[in-house]
């Protein structure tokens, strides 16, 4: 298609992350008015670790609204 090496690898690295995502297990909590993430699931993990973004930081902005 005539897309860089390079770029390929981050679009298959972007692709990784958002299928991980899809993947994560929401616990909903008092009548559905709250959820939480497990710390120790592995698509959490991988998803952090394909971005380089801080697993504390997206289980918390996962199930926040601000």
């Amino acid at each position: 298609v005539g897309v860089k090496e390079s770029h390929q690898m981050t679009i298959f690295r972007i692709i990784a992350a958002i299928l991980h995502l899809g993947n994560l297990e929401i616990q909903g909590e008092r009548d559905g008015e709250a959820c939480s993430v497990s710390s120790e699931d592995e698509h959490l993990s991988n998803f952090c670790s394909l971005l380089g973004v801080e697993h504390g930081q997206m289980q918390h902005w996962l199930c926040h609204r601000k």
